[in-house]
């Protein structure tokens, strides 16, 4: 199991959307962060299933994220 970078945004509306660097094409899009987490990590396992169903690797983590105080 590989641990992927998730970004989490939260919309004018209120809602939130996600999506990985790491992985291209998977997002998520929910009401709350919770919802929107739990969607996430459904969507990338999936889509992990799908790959190695295809006989295709899963993607290797390669990004990092920080905060930087300004």
């Amino acid at each position: 199991m590989k641990d992927y970078l998730v970004i989490y945004e939260r919309a004018e509306d209120g809602g939130w959307g996600a999506h990985s660097p790491d992985v291209e094409g998977v997002f998520a899009l929910g009401t709350t962060r919770e919802e929107t987490e739990i969607r996430m990590a459904e969507a990338l396992a999936a889509h992990v299933a799908y790959l190695r169903d295809q006989g295709q690797p899963a993607p290797e983590p390669h990004t990092d994220a920080g905060r930087v105080a300004a």
